[in-house]
């Protein structure tokens, strides 16, 4: 990666005629996201902004994104010298320069531009205690913020004027407080030397005559004692007037850019809204935002959930469980039929190995877990059909087709749920479910309406063990017709399990530590709309082996220390 820079690292930063940094550009590489890595692109620093295009000869057709540096923190990594990243807020750039000496010109001019930033540095703040200053400062950055607003900055750099203008009042708060105290103090001393002058009038008793240019002769003949009032203005050097002044500039200031953040914020929802209008193949998001911002999205899912899971206590729930044989039976109600054709399906061709299947990818392999992928478009929509194995010791396939199916607990382990309901209940062991999932921008939010099913087929050789299932395919209800507020998924989702015993010691009763479940999942998602390809395969990358782990390791705690349900 090569980098060309069109200014030193040098005193030439500084224009010597206006004092103030000079422009810098050049190649930085820029961390972008998993599937794209570090990119080569062409970054700007002017005017304490920092921006970046895609290239040089890209210039023309605007920047990609900018940082305002009034609060940036710029960090070197520790151990790779080429690296440093920029933090402004929740946004971070990571930045890579050719070698370590790039880097230091670059960190160095960063920080010149900070410094020397209209209001960004203490060298500024303290230049606006000066009521001109501070005014002509409100005007530039009045017409600076229009100028960004139609330049389309980020409400981010609204929010850091919004701070900088905070850090300004507040200082001259603590200016007018002190004022005022002194003002308070001026009175107290004037009334105590009334005081004493009217005490002198009324003494009848001879004092120390007091030279005559301490008194003023009125007309009458009488004499009226001067004395010399606090001058609240030679008091610490406050100039009352001009702080009032830029008091009122500073919040004029603060009322403009609040008016251009709420202009931002609802052109932001306008395109927002057309955004989500326009999901398809000519969605105004390229492909590197939309992985950024569901990825983003997903982040701040786990973390939610990671909070509320430990802050979480589960009720105990006594949901009953009919005896075996009342799974192994091909129901009466109108789905039966489809029912027992989806399950007849999943025990031909579900369990079949495909390890040595050309068509099928092995994508992640973490332990005893495997998960396959065969890539499948039709339409320019993603229809992958996903496999995965998996062995969980301790517990039976029929504990986690249970915990799998019995709606009583699925909120205890689905994250990905915004709210369900059982719309119908067809027997014992079939209901139909409605439930939306937590939206993840920029993708549209889906609902999915599907029949879920839990079966036991028994084996029909003896040596073999029997097989537990549950499965989830998409139906129509009338109760549950499509809405316009989500997208309408379409899913084919089977929970295959079978328990392995290994012979316990001696006399002893198999305990837990002799059996395993031996599960294969899978998956055929049809999202119902358009999302980039390498987006969605990403995302079901990184999410599948995460539900499986998450949802054998509630099943694995639930069944803990319980009697064991073949």
């Amino acid at each position: 990666m090569s980098e060309k820079s069109s200014s030193s690292g040098s005193d030439e930063d500084v224009d010597p005629e206006s004092g103030q940094p000079v422009e810098l550009g050049g190649v930085l590489s820029k961390w972008t996201n998993y599937i794209h890595g570090w990119q080569d692109r062409w970054v700007v620093l002017k005017n304490n902004t920092l921006s970046y295009y895609k290239s040089q000869d890209e210039r023309e057709y605007g920047c990609r994104g900018s940082l305002c540096l009034s609060k940036a923190v710029i960090t070197p990594h520790e151990f790779d010298e080429c690296r440093f990243d920029i933090s402004v807020n929740d946004s971070v750039w990571y930045l890579r320069a050719e070698d370590p000496e790039h880097r230091l010109q670059w960190i160095e001019s960063i920080e010149l531009h900070k410094a020397e930033s209209g209001y960004g540095s203490e060298t500024s703040l303290r230049r606006h205690g000066s009521m001109l200053s501070l005014t002509s400062a409100a005007s530039a950055l009045s017409a600076t913020s229009t100028s960004s607003f139609k330049k389309g900055h980020r409400l981010r750099e609204k929010l850091a004027e919004m701070e900088t203008f905070r850090d300004i009042l507040c200082r001259q708060v603590d200016t007018l407080q002190k004022y005022f105290d002194s003002c308070a103090d001026a009175v107290s001393k004037d009334e105590f030397q009334r005081d004493r002058v009217v005490e002198e009038d009324e003494d009848d008793f001879p004092s120390t005559t007091k030279p005559d240019s301490e008194y003023n002769h009125n007309n009458n003949g009488s004499k009226e004692k001067l004395f010399s009032p606090a001058s609240p203005k030679g008091m610490n050097g406050i100039d009352f007037k001009g702080e009032a002044i830029t008091f009122k500039a500073t919040t004029a200031g603060i009322l403009s850019t609040l008016s251009h953040c709420i202009e931002l914020m609802v052109k932001r929802e306008e395109s927002w809204q057309k955004r989500l209008d326009k999901e398809g193949p000519n969605s105004l998001i390229n492909e590197e935002e939309f992985f950024d911002a569901v990825e983003a999205a997903l982040d701040r899912q786990d973390k939610i959930e990671e909070q509320s899971q430990s802050e979480k206590v589960r009720i105990p729930r006594l949901t009953p469980v009919p005896p075996g044989d009342a799974y192994s039976t091909i129901g009466t109600h109108r789905f039966a039929n489809k029912v027992e054709e989806m399950v007849q399906n999943h025990m031909t061709y579900s369990l079949q190995d495909v390890g040595g299947d050309a068509n099928w990818q092995l994508v992640i392999e973490e332990g005893d877990m495997k998960v396959y992928r065969r890539e499948v478009e039709e339409n320019g929509i993603v229809l992958d059909p996903l496999k995965a194995t998996h062995v969980v010791k301790g517990v039976t396939g029929h504990e986690v087709c249970h915990y799998f199916w019995d709606t009583a607990v699925r909120m205890d382990w689905e994250t990905t749920i915004e709210n369900f309901n059982v719309v119908e209940t067809l027997s014992d062991n079939a209901v139909i479910v409605y439930q939306t999932h937590k939206r993840v921008w920029p993708a549209s939010q889906r609902d999915v309406l599907y029949l879920s099913a839990i079966r036991k087929i028994l084996a029909t050789n003896e040596n073999d063990p029997d097989t537990w299932l549950v499965c989830n395919f998409s139906v129509d209800h009338d109760n549950a017709p499509p809405t316009n507020r989500c997208v309408r998924a379409k899913i084919n989702v089977a929970m295959i399990c079978q328990t392995l015993v290994s012979p316990p010691e001696g006399d002893k009763k198999i305990s837990r530590e002799n059996i395993l479940c031996k599960i294969t999942y899978v998956a055929n998602v049809n999202p119902g709309g358009w999302a980039p390809a390498s987006v969605l395969r990403a995302v079901a990358k990184r999410e599948y082996p995460k539900f499986l782990k998450r949802f054998t390791a509630y099943v694995q705690e639930k069944t803990s220390g319980k009697a064991i349900l073949f």
